[in-house]
């Protein structure tokens, strides 16, 4: 296994995709529409059903009991030194966190209406999973609405918009190394995602229509916290973070490391005003492999192209969606099947900033990642 849960060994079915994963994706108009695109797609895929999604959130629930129940009945009875239960405890930490993980896409499913036919279900359902782990929903909601509206603009996006390189730092040059590009992974993976929150969820970035829902938001996740802090009194701060803390530390790691890696790699563009549209920014992305993660995160890693042409598809019928589109798709899908260590760390060194090339004075407007500084 490797980072994340990967097998080593390629699928057949994958070894081209792996080795064209760097060959960058076509920045000119598609031969094709997204109607287009959605006929080649099973009609069902597109169908919600409350049972199955519910089913989910049950599945997940149970893990996370079973989990919970595991660890606070049986480390503290383990024999030998307190390093043993502490290690025992990250072990919880790891596994909890990917569990939580899978719950916070199904709150995502409900902030892009895709877990029912009902919006108010939707709401309710993402607004307790998602106040639930410390995360605003409506405040999310709006905010990630507006990243799937521009997605690779670099003028208008919110996540993860690359820098051009006049703004790249005069320090950049000097930290282009391993300690550098290691101390800045450490400081986007344990940092990355609560500087997301505060930066684009406490924003003056809403509508006044939209403050309410903002000020709902805001009170969940206090309504959590005073929870957590009954329960520190009671149970002792050690006990919740081993319980807690630990798990959602984890959770926002991934995260943070799910949403960097779908819209940061070396074939993707980004996209100037004069040139950006919506279908090529929404094809502007990529799938990746965690290997059994894949599942226990509901497939938001290897099924991402498909849910920013389709934002309402319940994650359940991704996979056959994106095997029925691909071949219409061919050059302007990209998946990249390699090891979750070496992207991150590919991508840290390779995607410093954007500009365009030099030669394309026809496509001064698409913007690539570069790393020569």
């Amino acid at each position: 296994m490797g980072a994340g849960g990967r097998m080593s060994t390629v699928p057949p079915s994958n070894q081209k995709e792996e080795a064209n994963a760097l060959d960058r994706v076509p920045s000119s108009k598609p031969p094709f529409t997204l109607g287009e695109i959605k006929k080649s797609i099973p009609p069902h895929c597109f169908q919600r059903s409350v049972i199955t999604s519910f089913s989910y959130v049950v599945y997940d629930l149970l893990i996370a009991s079973f989990l919970f129940y595991a660890a606070t009945s049986y480390i503290h009875l383990l024999p030998g030194a307190p390093a043993l239960s502490g290690f025992a405890w990250l072990i919880y930490a790891y596994v909890q966190g990917c569990v939580l993980t899978g719950f916070w896409v199904i709150a995502h499913e409900c902030g892009h209406h895709a877990f029912s036919d009902y919006q108010w279900l939707d709401d309710t359902v993402g607004f307790i999973l998602h106040s639930a782990l410390l995360v605003p929903f409506f405040s999310w909601k709006h905010s990630h609405r507006r990243h799937h509206s521009n997605t690779n603009s670099i003028e208008r996006d919110e996540i993860f918009v690359p820098k051009r390189k006049e703004t790249v730092g005069y320090l950049a040059k000097y930290i282009d190394n391993p300690i550098g590009r290691t101390t800045k992974i450490v400081i986007l993976l344990t940092m990355g995602w609560p500087l997301h929150l505060i930066r684009n969820f406490y924003g003056p970035i809403y509508s006044k229509q939209e403050r309410f829902q903002i000020l709902v938001s805001n009170m969940g996740v206090l309504s959590v916290g005073f929870l957590l802090y009954r329960l520190a009194l009671a149970r002792g701060i050690g006990w919740v973070v081993c319980v807690y803390g630990g798990p959602l530390l984890v959770a926002n790691l991934y995260l943070l490391v799910i949403t960097w890696l779908q819209h940061t790699h070396p074939s993707l563009p980004h996209y100037e005003s004069e040139e950006w549209d919506w279908l090529r920014g929404a094809l502007s992305t990529v799938d990746r492999d965690y290997g059994i993660l894949n599942k226990v995160f509901h497939n938001i890693t290897d099924t991402h192209v498909v849910h920013h042409l389709f934002s309402t598809m319940p994650h359940y019928h991704a996979k056959e969606a994106t095997k029925a589109m691909k071949p219409m798709l061919g050059e302007y899908y990209r998946f990249d099947g390699n090891m979750l260590v070496s992207v991150i760390w590919r991508e840290v060194k390779e995607c410093l900033y954007v500009e365009a090339d030099e030669d394309e004075e026809a496509n001064k407007g698409v913007l690539w990642f570069r790393n020569n500084i």
